[in-house]
């Protein structure tokens, strides 16, 4: 499928050229004319590319936005500001900046770039629901909020064990000892208060939760 981008621009000029051209580069291409068409729910898409000069809120804010919500959707600002007080601005956030008037081969270029290097660290990246789980760094994060989620050893183990064995039902048995390295004793609550905690930083309703579900009588399960 060909890479999809998000582009905000209330200049109808610029903005009906740019996406025609995008299009015929094999881009799709969703044109939004201000920031109030731009919904919380933002479009699964492969790329931003944001002008800073909007009608209400500026661009940099909008960037802000959509960066706190999706952090690893790349931004590109595209803008006519060129002193170097805005670029540290935008770069602040944004993942590359370009100032008009520029080449279209010359931003082809640079989507190309941010959309591979998106592909490379994907690699590195699982979703699961709202979690992102960084392999590389052992991080995990809430990417509705962009916050880090930090976890006690033993809470980061029994995840990242369960995570390890997705869509596979693990006994209670088997994540203790793998766990603690200690034999079960049937009827200990130690894990059962250990998943309790952990579901209270990871679930968005840890009385209901999607994230690790309970195989009754067995154990536990992650669900990709």
């Amino acid at each position: 499928m060909p890479p999809k981008i998000l582009y905000i621009e209330d200049d109808l000029e610029i903005g009906s050229w740019l996406t025609d051209y995008l299009s015929q580069n094999g881009y799709l291409v969703e044109w939004l004319k201000s920031e109030h068409e731009l919904t919380d729910d933002l479009p699964r898409v492969d790329l931003v590319i944001l002008d800073v000069m909007l009608p209400g809120l500026d661009g940099y804010s909008v960037g802000l936005r959509i960066k706190k919500r999706h952090p690893s959707t790349p931004i590109l600002m595209l803008t006519a500001r060129t002193s170097i007080e805005d670029k540290l601005q935008g770069l602040a956030f944004a993942d590359d900046y370009m100032t008009k008037p520029f080449h279209p081969d010359e931003l082809c270029a640079r989507i190309k770039i941010l959309i591979r290097r998106k592909g490379d660290a994907s690699t590195d990246r699982i979703q699961l629901g709202h979690i992102q789980i960084d392999k590389e760094s052992n991080r995990i994060m809430n990417s509705q909020t962009g916050t880090d989620i930090v976890l006690t050893g033993k809470q980061y183990h029994i995840f990242m064990e369960l995570f390890q064995n997705a869509n596979r039902i693990l006994t209670k048995k088997r994540l203790y000892e793998s766990v603690w390295g200690e034999p079960y004793m049937e009827g200990d609550k130690t894990l059962m208060v250990h998943i309790r905690h952990l579901r209270e930083k990871l679930e968005i309703d840890p009385g209901h939760p999607i994230l690790i579900e309970t195989i009754r009588g067995v154990g536990y399960r992650v669900k990709l």
